[in-house]
């Protein structure tokens, strides 16, 4: 990310340790790109929470999922775009974990989304090799919506000495 996109870094003395400073934000970045796993939540409709592991892909400062048009996150979407995505190591003191808040946004141009087809590839393998057809990724007889999530707010936890908390804020004005 560059220029106006860069979001404010803030580490939050309250569950920080003394010693610890706050992650620059290209290494959240660099993490969000690595990561295989992430889970994502959403709201249903009658308010319960969702949630849900699934693959994303960095790309152009936003992580991008998909999803079958059917299946309850993207049925959630359609009432409540707004997610969280998350994503680390389950051990409680090694690692980094992110929390990634902002809103999903379907991805329908054919250019973007067979870029994005080739980032799947390049990150997981053939088997997530996407023909991108009508708006969509198709694989075998199954066609999935891509979603877009541009980072509102981002929470980073380091864990381990120095434990750390860094929240990075983006400018709404630029999503």
């Amino acid at each position: 990310m560059t220029g106006k996109n860069r979001p404010r870094t803030l580490l939050d003395p309250r569950y920080s340790d003394e010693t610890a400073t706050a992650t620059p934000w290209p290494e959240a970045e660099a993490l969000l790109s690595e990561a295989e796993l992430f889970w994502i939540s959403t709201v249903r409709p009658d308010g319960r929470p969702h949630v849900t592991p699934l693959l994303a892909v960095w790309s152009a400062g936003a992580l991008h999922f998909c999803t079958g048009p059917e299946e309850r996150k993207a049925r959630n979407l359609a009432d409540n775009p707004h997610v969280v995505l998350t994503t680390g190591i389950n051990i409680w003191n090694k690692g980094y974990d992110l929390v990634v808040e902002g809103e999903a946004v379907r991805v329908s141009d054919e250019d973007r989304l067979r870029e994005l087809a080739a980032a799947w590839e390049a990150k997981y393998g053939e088997f997530w090799r996407f023909e991108v057809r009508d708006g969509s990724f198709h694989h075998g007889t199954g066609h999935a919506y891509v979603f877009s999530v541009a980072p509102v707010t981002v929470f980073g936890f380091g864990k381990g000495e120095p434990f750390s908390q860094t929240r990075w804020r983006f400018n709404l004005e630029d999503h």
